[in-house]
């Protein structure tokens, strides 16, 4: 009973973080059901490791159970790496299960190590001592942690209010590498705790961010859109509206699970093309504009050069048109009325010259 209660003192923010992130995995709506599933399993393993940990320096006080004890030991190194492994898993889009596989090899080491030392092993005196290979577990979460923040910064739209939010996740994850040599061993146990509030913090970001999100593409929706053009429109010096060609028949001919593999294609290609300081936005069913901020006219032509060279590569087509701006002088709405009316001017033409292909390949018939 009393290991109990020092178990729950312990970790008693542990776990209330833990089950608040169960409740809000509960009521999420913004979530699918594959992902929901992956943060349980998260969650599970996070407080399964907090019990090992805890017991292992419960054994370790009273220097008893040496066997017990390294096994336990095998799984603190072992499960650390299965966790941020299992965070890419749950976090990043389009991941698959052999992300994994570095984590299980590293287990595997770590089980030989409590036989062979090679990793970490204890001393007559109960102490825990590295083997040849004792930085291999950090070295192998560093890498984790440094991809997993790569692949987030690489989806994400380059924001402020999403990059905060990695950069937050980054800093957790930094000092769980660095504050066991810093502060010692005594860092493990409170470990758990530390990524389980990271993780917390970013999910509510994300749900925050999802809001402001496209649920098809991922790109920036309207709601995003009509607040930054009314609430920080002074930074932007370029606009940029764009319109799909021929939806309407990919969706009339093809169904519209097919209109909406077309939209995601030419989204791609739009946020392949743009950097931090552009930000792109679908504001109807394949209408998409992209204000770039502190953009030069020379930028904005090769972003619009790079889109029709990516979408040109694609089966689709689409109508291009911007606007731009070397000062205040000209009003935002203005550039958005200028841009709109490039943009149907160049649809105007491309059904034109279509119109025109279409009776050529007519007459061709009839001769």
């Amino acid at each position: 009973m009393d290991v109990f209660l020092d178990y729950l003192i312990q970790n008693w923010a542990l776990i209330l973080v833990l089950l608040a992130f169960v409740v809000m995995l509960i009521i999420t709506v913004f979530l699918d059901k594959k992902t929901i599933i992956r943060m349980y399993v998260l969650i599970a393993v996070v407080f399964a490791l907090s019990i090992s940990v805890f017991f292992e320096f419960h054994l370790a006080d009273l220097n008893q159970m040496t066997n017990v004890r390294i096994v336990l030991v095998a799984i603190r190194y072992s499960t650390i790496p299965i966790i941020i492994s299992l965070i890419l898993f749950a976090l990043v889009k389009r991941t698959q299960w052999y992300v994994t596989i570095p984590a299980l090899l590293l287990t595997v080491i770590n089980v030989v190590s409590i036989f062979t030392g090679i990793v970490f092993s204890i001393d007559a005196e109960g102490n825990l001592r590295r083997g040849v290979l004792g930085y291999l577990p950090y070295v192998g979460v560093g890498a984790y942690c440094a991809f997993l923040i790569y692949i987030l910064i690489k989806q994400s739209n380059r924001q402020a209010s999403e990059i905060i939010p990695i950069i937050f996740l980054a800093f957790s994850f930094a000092t769980g590498l660095l504050f066991p040599f810093i502060i010692g061993k005594e860092y493990s146990k409170i470990f758990c705790t530390t990524v389980a509030i990271a993780l917390f913090v970013y999910y509510v970001f994300l749900i925050l961010q999802l809001t402001k999100k496209d649920a098809l593409t991922g790109v920036l929706n309207r709601q995003a859109f009509y607040s930054t053009a009314h609430n920080n429109n002074k930074d932007i010096t370029g606009v940029i509206s764009i319109d799909m060609n021929g939806l309407k028949k990919i969706n009339d001919t093809l169904g519209h699970l097919a209109g909406d593999e077309a939209i995601i294609a030419v989204s791609s290609c739009f946020t392949k093309a743009t950097k931090f300081k552009q930000s792109v936005y679908r504001i109807g069913g394949d209408e998409f504009i992209i204000l770039c901020k502190k953009t030069s006219e020379e930028e904005l032509l090769k972003i619009i050069s790079d889109i029709k060279k990516m979408v040109f590569s694609t089966r689709y087509s689409i109508s291009i048109g911007y606007s731009f701006r070397s000062d205040e002088t000209k009003d935002f709405d203005e550039m958005i009325k200028d841009s709109d009316l490039m943009m149907y001017e160049d649809k105007a033409a491309y059904y034109k010259q279509k119109e025109i292909k279409e009776e050529q390949e007519e007459k061709t018939v009839e001769v």
